[in-house]
């Protein structure tokens, strides 16, 4: 797995860094040229405006902390989410 922060570390509830997009693409690609199956992890800011961007970019695992419990049905929140990732993510 490679994780890649898409927020300052330190606390929930931080704006996305949409400059992380390049390394999310970067991190599929060389999984793909290194014929790699591996998990590429996006954490911090992911929520229904950021998800769709993380999964074409090649993140194929979400951290949504403060989109879901803040939700005011987190399970709903978590089956919108889920939908949005699998419609956008990079076969």
């Amino acid at each position: 797995m490679i994780l890649i922060m898409t927020v300052e570390p330190g606390f929930g509830g931080q704006s996305f860094m949409s400059d992380m997009l390049p390394k999310i693409e970067q991190a599929r690609a060389l999984a793909k040229a290194t014929g790699t199956d591996i998990w590429v992890q996006v954490d911090g800011g992911i929520d229904i405006s950021t998800i769709e961007r993380c999964a074409s970019a090649g993140a194929n695992v979400f951290v949504a902390g403060s989109s879901v419990y803040r939700a005011e049905d987190p399970g709903a929140m978590v089956d919108r989410l889920r939908a949005l990732a699998s419609a956008a993510s990079t076969p």
